[in-house]
């Protein structure tokens, strides 16, 4: 498996936003280690995700399974309204709009 990057995983997903947008998805942010280039080989990809409409949990995992097929590891999806306000503030200082 590639060692994941902000670079790459950000190419990435400009390649694949014309899947992800049939899926419904209208933004996707990138932010945890990877974002802050300091990721290790057992990380993992944080999104926060927004949809054309408000998503069933079908649709909801149908863009995580995707991601993680993609990337070929585990990928967290979260929706910025539902951050807890403990998270909020660490988690938006990294985030990166990928699209």
């Amino acid at each position: 498996m590639q060692q994941l990057n902000r670079d790459w995983v950000l190419q990435q997903l400009a390649l694949h936003r014309p899947e992800l947008e049939q899926m419904g998805v209208t933004s996707l942010r990138l932010f945890g280690s990877v974002a802050r280039n300091e990721a290790t080989e057992g990380s993992d990809l944080d999104f926060l995700v927004e949809f054309e409409n408000i998503p069933s949990l079908f649709e909801l995992l149908a863009v995580r399974y995707f991601l993680e097929d993609l990337f070929g590891c585990k990928v967290d999806l979260g929706m910025e309204q539902s951050l807890r306000e403990h998270l909020r503030e660490p988690v938006l200082e990294d985030v990166i709009r990928a699209f």
